[in-house]
């Protein structure tokens, strides 16, 4: 039931007063916006330092009207935004089509290529511009099959593919040529699709060192050459057993990848909650199970690679696992018993975790400073380029309901600081000067940034990270990347002024082709990012 008093006029809006941080250790959290109009089911941030967020089109009313009193059949209200982090406001966009559970990828120039969806939108692709007032563009037909929980991932060749979804046993690739404007078949989604719960919806898919795809789904992974439509690894199983994807959701991120000089080079992929065989069905008869309080690591490389469990502070189903550009990974959003679906998690986890993954097994997790705001089914992070993480989503119900429910449709926005942000770091924090964002960085090649920093100069404590920016929704960080840059000289070129010389990522079996944060690193406080675009 949308409340009246929450329309929103069309013209972009700005927050005039920003609620102020809390303070804590372990992170800071600040309200962006109280009302963005629509629950942000979906986010991406794209390099003009703009998020485009969206829900489902097929509920009823949002709370933000289209421009200029534009209407898409008889609904006048928007089901996209695009939110400028630099200003914090936002504007409405046109969708066409139903985008509800829906997937996308960057493409190597910067545009959203957003896939799939429900009905209408089920085989559309959607295109965003990241320019002045651009809007969405929709191509009838774009796709081979209907995709509906399908995971996109961008390509060395800078195509991108798109894997399963609900009854599609299949993956195709986008854009088409003659050869690829049809489905191929991947028997591992019909030998992972459990009876009445599915359980490998959103499979969880990582671009490998080597160029193949490691993909995951329900309690195991197969390592798959797409161009030749074969299995070139068979992984494990968890131990235990117990899905971890939709609807009993965790999340999973691969490592940052360091060495990258290295004759082999070292990928690892960790997933972190999920719920117990079983959970979802129990669920949807109100039995809330509680979620799987353990996290799986496993070297994807090693010739006999094993998982080993870890147990975090909390069990979580729904988190949202994202990549921060000093090293580690951040745990945040869901709920501790439940599943997936509509009305079918409770008790909402607010309190983030940060995970290290370079320090002693035992040692690893961190407790963060705790939201008031639930993040349950449907909510979304995404790493910003100053090092916040941004927040959203979170609706559980199959329309927009703001009371008498358990948890009411959330249109707020906010950011979570991690603690590297906090002003006593100010004077070991890197300043990058050159080269300047946006620049264009070509593969293997030596590269110079030069920074300025106040404090005192840890030279053998200064690296380079570069991020590849999410397509989160789900629980899932599409196409999700971080590489760590050796430093391989770092020197003092003036007051307070310093360069360190890296060697870019040498193919794109390491780095696709497209727009990266980057980030100088200094004694594990990174600075603001800069977007480079590797080609």
């Amino acid at each position: 039931m949308k409340h009246p008093t929450l329309i929103l006029s069309t013209f972009l809006l700005l927050l005039l007063s920003i609620s102020p941080p809390t303070h804590a250790a372990g992170g800071k959290w600040q309200l962006l916006q109280q009302n963005i109009g629509i629950s942000a089911m979906h986010m991406q941030l794209l390099h003009n330092d703009r998020v485009v967020l969206f829900d489902r089109t097929d509920f009823g009313k949002s709370n933000l009207s289209l421009p200029d009193g534009k209407c898409v059949g008889n609904d006048c209200t928007a089901h996209s935004a695009e939110y400028d982090v630099t200003t914090n406001t936002f504007r409405p966009l046109t969708l066409l089509s139903d985008v509800w559970c829906s997937s996308g990828s960057v493409a190597p120039d910067g545009r959203l290529i957003q896939t799939g969806g429900f009905t209408n939108g089920e085989r559309r692709v959607r295109i965003f511009e990241p320019c002045t007032g651009c809007d969405w563009k929709e191509i009838e037909n774009g796709l081979a099959a209907r995709r509906w929980y399908a995971t996109d991932h961008i390509l060395p060749d800078g195509r991108q593919i798109i894997i399963g979804g609900r009854r599609q046993f299949n993956y195709e690739f986008y854009p088409k040529s003659a050869s690829t404007n049809k489905v191929f078949s991947l028997p591992f989604l019909v030998q992972t699709n459990d009876p009445d719960a599915e359980n490998n919806l959103y499979p969880f898919v990582f671009l490998n060192v080597d160029g193949n795809l490691f993909i995951f789904a329900n309690n195991r992974a197969i390592l798959f050459d797409y161009v030749k439509n074969n299995v070139v690894k068979t992984y494990p199983q968890i131990p235990g057993g117990d899905p971890r994807s939709y609807p009993s959701t965790g999340s999973a991120v691969l490592l940052p990848l360091k060495n990258l000089k290295a004759r082999s080079i070292e990928a690892e992929v960790l997933v972190c909650g999920g719920a117990p065989t079983g959970s979802y069905i129990k669920a949807t008869k109100g039995t809330f199970t509680g979620a799987l309080n353990t996290c799986a690591r496993i070297k994807i490389t090693d010739p006999n690679p094993q998982w080993v469990l870890e147990t975090m502070p909390q069990a979580r189903v729904m988190g949202d696992m994202t990549l921060l550009p000093d090293g580690t990974v951040l745990l945040i959003n869901g709920a501790s018993n439940g599943a997936a679906g509509w009305e079918l998690g409770r008790n909402p986890v607010l309190n983030p975790v940060v995970y290290r993954p370079d320090n002693a097994a035992g040692s690893r997790f961190e407790q963060q400073n705790p939201t008031t705001i639930p993040r349950m089914y449907h909510s979304t992070a995404v790493l910003l380029r100053d090092g916040r993480v941004l927040v959203g989503g979170s609706n559980p119900h199959p329309n927009y309901e703001f009371t008498n429910v358990l948890f009411p449709t959330e249109l707020r926005v906010e950011a979570f600081s991690p603690d590297y942000l906090d002003a006593k770091y100010a004077n070991v924090r890197p300043k990058i000067v050159s080269p300047k964002s946006q620049a264009k960085i070509n593969y293997g090649k030596k590269l110079t940034i030069r920074f300025s920093m106040t404090g005192t100069l840890a030279t053998n404590s200064v690296s380079v990270t570069m991020v590849a920016p999410s397509f989160t929704t789900h629980s899932f960080s599409m196409n999700h990347r971080s590489l760590v840059l050796a430093s391989e000289n770092v020197k003092s070129v003036g007051k307070s002024a310093y360069e360190v010389e890296v060697t870019t990522p040498a193919s794109g079996n390491l780095a696709p082709s497209g727009y990266y944060l980057l980030y100088v690193v200094h004694q594990q406080i990174p600075s603001d990012g800069i977007w480079v675009q590797i080609m």
